[in-house]
């Protein structure tokens, strides 16, 4: 009885034993085909920019190659979005030429971004961008999969999807963690044996626009957006132009060197940042005769504007630059094609050699319209070509002002891009922009009123009817010009100083209201009260002129304060009328008296001298030397 409950036992534990033993084997079995999936990180093209990429974190694999020019760069350590995110990773050292995986971290945008150049790649500056971002090449450290407390968390790579393929129009799901805190390690729920077995073998898939990457452990409680985080910007205010680029489209050109110049007018409207409160910017092409590509009111953005770039054609032909600036005179910055009035005008001129027509006349309209032009010059003449050039020194014929601010020569087209910048801080820096200033909008100008007797109050208000009718020919504003008025007997009054009305009905309504004095002719001492009351208050950039009316000899000496007027810059024009003395009012007159001094002898014809005092302030202020 003993020895078969001895063997009974003995049974039962071998019996034990044996189950044991297959269970640990099931396990290992088990343990065995529950494998992690191999991950595979995403590559992508050179030209992929970080906000196309909308995760904070991501890892991707570069390919070789990123070094090439063509794949932007905006900013040194950190880096505008709008950048190549491998041409950033070469740029930093990161990466070299050959390519590999980088980690890539969206930092918040800054005010500006400094260019430089570095491991072979010549990154930009720009102003603003609303995002930023840094790489580095850890590219494991970063992306853990979630674990319990207590244990060993695994490095996972970013992936595309985990548990599903990402790709366009199709929903991207992560796995739930496991229910239990208490397992050892963290893993990923299996798949069932054979799916995306294809998938994770082989070659990484290429990124592609539209598909949303990854972060292991990220689980999102709704399907992640792929827009753009590229921003619409209202544009910078601190540049706010209307820019016209004369673009060559000559057959001389080239079809390459067509798309080279394409590409730094799209660098340029990149940098520009435009928008309705920034820069506007429109595009002339010419050849034999110009066409507008795109005017100012056409696109309210730099992206925009660059898809319209990419879509301009060459038209060959001649290269007719004169034709070209003459029609942008007149026809390109007017209301109707958007230009602001408010916003200096800038025409920038783009030629490759040197133009078949003269330039000289068409920039000098231009200018006296108030346009700012600038000249790009690629590959000029050598000494051999000279000889074909139509007109000598064309470009300092055409400019704003033939200080070097307004030029820029570019050896050959292949450095082209490296005058982006320098050519956006200048056609931005409005204060420099001179020729924004013409004879109607840059001057303060003070009438000098003779109120005497003599007069009488019929004449007084054809006087004042003369007043009316020059500054009607002006553009009146705070910062264009402005009027103010003195009348004077034996005293003087200030009728209205400068600061007093900004716009020209104000103006031509206080001229109507002022009323006839009467009394005697000190011209002498009105014009020391016009220098110490109004002129003195005259803005600096203001150019001043000083037109006083009088109808007979004055009763002091008009000599010593005509010449401190002279003295202090003030530009004088004397305008006399019946018994006026022409000794007198050549005195008072800027020298050459014949420009600045004029008579009529009756009153009602005030009005015949109106032209011909407009014509000599602007045939004074466009003959300035241009340096």
């Amino acid at each position: 009885m003993g020895i078969a409950v001895l063997t009974m036992k003995a049974s039962v534990i071998e019996m034990f034993l044996v189950l044991l033993v297959t269970g640990i084997h099931s396990n290992k079995e088990m343990t065995k085909k529950i494998k992690r999936p191999k991950f595979t990180v995403p590559q992508i093209n050179c030209d992929v920019r970080a906000g196309k990429i909308i995760n904070p974190e991501f890892i991707v694999k570069c390919p070789a190659g990123c070094q090439d020019p063509r794949y932007h760069v905006y900013g040194t350590d950190v880096y505008a979005s709008y950048s190549s995110v491998c041409g950033a990773a070469v740029h930093s050292g990161v990466l070299d030429n050959s390519g590999g995986k980088i980690l890539v971290r969206k930092v918040a945008g800054q005010s500006g971004y400094k260019g430089s150049y570095s491991n072979g790649v010549q990154s930009l500056s720009l102003p603003r961008w609303r995002e930023s971002f840094v790489v580095s090449g850890e590219t494991t450290k970063a992306y853990q999969s979630p674990s319990a407390p207590g244990t060993t968390a695994q490095p996972v790579p970013l992936m595309q999807a985990l548990g599903t393929t990402a790709v366009e129009g199709t929903h991207t799901t992560l796995p739930k963690p496991p229910p239990s805190a208490g397992s050892t390690t963290s893993s990923l729920r299996p798949q069932p044996a054979g799916q995306r077995s294809q998938e994770l073998a082989g070659e990484p898939e290429l990124w592609k626009p539209g598909s949303v990457l990854l972060d292991a452990g990220f689980v999102p409680k709704k399907e992640l957006s792929t827009q753009s985080l590229e921003p619409v910007s209202q544009g910078d205010p601190s540049c706010k132009v209307d820019l016209s680029f004369l673009i060559d489209g000559s057959a001389s050109i080239g079809k390459r060197r067509f798309r080279i110049q394409k590409q730094f007018l799209a660098d340029v409207a990149q940098a520009l940042d435009i928008g309705p409160a920034g820069p506007l910017m429109g595009i002339v092409q010419y050849g034999d005769n110009p066409v507008t590509q795109f005017n100012l009111k056409t696109h309210m953005n730099s992206r925009d504007v660059k898809t319209a770039i990419e879509k301009i054609t060459q038209r060959g032909g001649l290269s007719n630059v004169g034709r070209a600036i003459s029609f942008v005179t007149q026809n390109f910055f007017s209301k109707s094609n958007g230009n602001r009035g408010s916003a200096p005008n800038v025409a920038v001129v783009m030629v490759d050699g040197w133009p078949t027509d003269k330039v000289e006349e068409a920039s000098r309209f231009a200018r006296e319209s108030g346009i700012n032009i600038f000249f790009i010059t690629m590959e000029g003449a050598s000494e051999n070509e000279k000889q074909y050039v139509l007109e000598p020194n064309f470009a300092n014929k055409a400019v704003c002002r033939t200080n070097g601010f307004y030029s820029l020569s570019v050896q050959n087209w292949f450095s082209l891009h490296k005058t982006v910048q320098p050519l956006v801080k200048r056609v931005c820096d409005t204060d420099r922009l001179a020729c924004s200033k013409t004879c109607l909008n840059s001057a303060d100008i003070g009438f000098i009123i003779d109120g005497s007797s003599s007069v009488g109050t019929g004449n007084f208000r054809t006087v004042l009817q003369f007043v009316a009718n020059l500054s009607k020919e002006f553009e009146i504003s705070d910062t264009d010009t402005r009027i103010g008025a003195v009348q004077y007997t034996y005293e003087q009054r200030l009728e209205f100083g400068f600061d007093v009305y900004s716009t020209k009905p104000d103006v031509l309504n206080a001229i109507k209201r002022v009323g006839y004095w009467s009394g005697g002719t000190s011209t002498g001492a009105a014009i020391n009260y016009a220098l110490e009351q109004l002129f003195k208050k005259s803005k600096p950039n203001k150019r001043k002129l000083m037109i006083l009316i009088t109808d007979g000899r004055s009763y002091d000496d008009v000599r010593i304060p005509a010449m401190v007027a002279h003295h202090e810059g003030v530009i004088t024009y004397a305008i006399g009328v019946a018994w006026a003395a022409q000794d007198e009012l050549e005195v008072i007159a800027t020298h050459p008296a014949r420009d600045h001094a004029f008579f009529v002898d009756e009153f009602d014809h005030l009005y015949q001298v109106v032209p011909k005092v407009i014509q000599n302030i602007c045939t004074e202020f466009n003959s300035q030397p241009r340096n």
